[in-house]
Parts: structure tokens; C-alpha cells; sequence
């Protein structure tokens, strides 16, 4: 039988979250980098760990945020984080000087005095299966979905980007030539094999190479007349990966319930609103194609009953709402930043429990209805 007093120390005992080991830096960004593989983020963001201190470096607490201010930096200072992970990436355009004369460069003087890292996800969250626009979709009710520009499959340099074949009917020589062929940089999978065209015995060849490596090869066989066949090849796509989602309800709803539903998933009092020629607040809505952000670019000529998104331009608009395309804009982070919340408890089970994982209670979008 336990005494009042050990009764209040069991019960405040057992509030203690569990001793979390420390992770190194290097670890943590190993396991981010498989939960969102980089190469699945555009061409032009830059995304990754940004900022790194002196190692090594270890990491008890991970703060998450959508954009890396100041006024987070400082709460990361004050809760200990020694990793940010920014959604936004806060270093963006190329930085000629760090100094304290801007605010972004002070971002990257105050995480290496405090020995913070920060890492930033980008375009690959809204890639992944499990990102950014799946999460935004869950706002719509029960529906499927599918990538509205599906990620292919990563590139590795050793397959080529392209397979090139062709035929000779006389031997001689031809050893000659693939020794040359050999000797081109960017040349993989290299094959000889007898074949039979239009009744002659021939050696079929067979390879593939890079696009530098093409140009080598075809001015090789202009020389020897060899008639040639090049093809591209082209990656598959990775199932249910890629930017934009077109998401289609399992059964049609009104605007009006969009409207409402997608307020009631990202916790706001107001949205803008572009109705599509000839629609209304009650015109039923079955296809909805969403981009997390900043959506133009992503959503321009996609067939679908509503554009839901956080900003496009205003020409963009114009284009969808002429084309009967109702637009719902709901600000930029607006769409992305409710995200941290289940990235929290993804990345909480991915890093198994290793660090403590906290979402910023300053981040929040710079835009505000007044």
C-alpha cells in the first residue's frame, strides 16, 4: 500500500516522456533523405541540409517549421534544437556574404553560433506519397488520387539516357570499331549478338550511353555507314509520387461543402474564392486538382471541376474561372503548414523515437485578414 506522497510522486513519474538517446547529424539526414529521396524535389529548388555545424554533431531535439524566421530561430535557441527542419528552405538564392546586414543571413550567423543545422525537404514533400498534397487532399472527404506530374524513377549515370543499335553484315572491321566505342566515356551494357535481317547472318549491337557519349558514338558510325536505331529511354513512373494531386471524390459534392470542409482541415475563418463561368456556390464538384503553395505552374490546363491551391497569379485565375474551373486560394503556407503536425508523428516513428521532435509554436503565414 503506498502513502499519499508516493502516490503523487507515481503518478508524476509516470508523465515523464521516455530518455531519448542522442542521434548524430549525419544519421538524422540519412534517414530524412530516405524517407523523401532528394532527387525527387525540382530541378530548381535547393533542398537538403543547408547549414551544418563543425562535427560532430549530435541531436537531441528536431524543431519543424514551414519557414525559418527569425522569430523561430530564437525559439529554436530558447527549446535547444540543434536541427531545424524547414519546409521552406530559408537559404534560397545564392549568399555572396554572410554578415548581420540582412535577415537571412543572420539565420545562418545565429545556427552556427548556437550550433543548429538546419535541413529542408521542399518540392521532395510534395512529392512523396505521404507529403504535403496528400495531406492537403485529406480536406476533401473520402476520394482517390493521383499525381497530376508523376516523378519517374531516379536516373543512374551507369544506365544511359539513351540505347543505341545497329547492325553488321561484315565482321571486319567491327571488332575495331567497338574497341573505339569502348574507349568513350558514358557507354554501359555493351552487347554483341548473331542475328538474321532480311535473310543475311549479322552481328547485332546493342548499348547505352549518356547524351554526351551519343554524340561521340553516332559520328562513328556515320563514318562506317552503319545504319543506326537510337531510342530514348525514359524512366517508369514511381506509383503514387509526384507534384499535384487530381483527386476524385467518391461521390460529387457542392462548392459550398468544399468550401467548408477545406476551412474545417486548415483551421481558417476565410478563403478566396474565383467562381468558374456559369458555376455556383451549389454546383456540384467530383474532380479537384490541388497543389500545395504556390500552384500554377502545376495546375495550368488540368481538367477538373475546382483548383484548390495557396496563391496562383492573377491571369491564372482568369484562364481557369473562364474555362468553368471554380479557384479556391487559401495563401501560400496556409496549405502546407498544418502538415507539421503528422510529419511530427511520421518522422517521430521513421527516427524511432531517437530524438525529440517538437513543431514551432511561431511559425505562421505572414498574410493575415484584418
Amino acid at each position: 500500500m503506498l502513502v499519499p506522497g508516493a502516490q503523487l510522486l507515481r503518478r508524476t513519474l509516470g508523465r515523464i516522456p521516455p530518455a531519448r538517446s542522442l542521434m548524430d547529424l549525419r544519421e538524422i539526414v540519412s534517414a530524412l533523405n530516405n524517407f523523401a529521396p532528394l532527387s525527387l524535389a525540382e530541378s530548381w529548388d535547393n533542398v537538403g541540409l543547408l547549414v551544418e555545424p563543425s562535427p560532430p554533431h549530435a541531436v537531441s531535439t528536431l524543431l519543424l517549421t514551414n519557414d525559418l524566421t527569425e522569430e523561430v530561430m530564437e525559439e529554436a535557441v530558447q527549446k535547444r534544437a540543434e536541427l531545424i527542419l524547414s519546409y521552406h528552405p530559408p537559404v534560397f538564392a545564392p549568399l555572396k556574404r554572410v554578415t548581420w546586414g540582412s535577415w537571412k543571413e543572420r539565420l545562418v550567423v545565429r545556427a552556427l553560433e548556437h550550433r543548429i543545422a538546419i535541413y529542408s525537404p521542399h518540392t521532395a514533400y510534395d512529392a512523396i506519397p505521404q507529403g504535403v498534397n496528400n495531406w492537403l487532399a485529406k480536406g476533401l472527404g473520402p476520394c482517390t488520387s493521383v499525381p497530376l506530374h508523376p516523378s519517374s524513377a531516379p536516373s543512374c549515370p551507369a544506365e544511359g539516357t539513351h540505347r543505341v543499335e545497329f547492325s553488321a553484315g561484315n565482321t571486319k572491321g567491327l571488332d575495331s570499331l567497338i574497341s573505339k566505342i569502348k574507349d568513350i566515356q558514358g557507354i554501359s551494357c555493351l552487347t554483341t549478338l548473331p542475328a538474321r535481317v532480311e535473310g543475311e547472318e549479322q552481328t547485332r549491337v546493342s548499348l547505352s550511353c549518356s547524351q554526351k557519349a551519343l554524340l561521340e558514338i553516332v559520328e562513328l558510325l556515320s563514318q562506317n555507314n552503319y545504319k543506326t536505331e537510337i531510342l530514348l529511354l525514359q524512366k517508369p513512373p514511381l506509383p503514387h509520387t509526384g507534384m499535384g494531386r487530381l483527386c476524385t471524390l467518391h461521390e460529387a459534392v457542392s462548392l459550398s461543402h468544399i468550401i467548408q470542409s477545406t476551412k474545417n482541415h486548415l483551421k481558417l475563418p476565410h478563403i478566396r474564392l474565383a467562381l468558374g463561368v456559369g458555376k455556383t456556390l451549389e454546383s456540384p464538384v467530383k474532380k479537384v486538382a490541388l497543389c500545395a503553395g504556390s500552384g500554377s505552374s502545376v495546375l495550368k490546363g488540368m481538367e477538373a471541376d475546382l483548383y484548390l491551391t495557396g496563391e496562383m497569379s492573377h491571369h491564372d485565375v482568369l484562364d481557369a474561372a473562364a474555362k468553368g474551373i471554380s479557384v479556391i486560394l487559401c495563401e501560400h503556407s496556409n496549405t502546407e503548414r498544418g502538415f507539421l503536425s503528422e510529419l511530427r508523428d511520421v518522422l517521430t516513428s521513421h527516427l524511432q523515437d531517437k530524438v525529440n521532435i517538437i513543431v514551432s509554436e511561431k511559425d505562421r503565414d505572414p498574410l493575415q485578414v484584418v
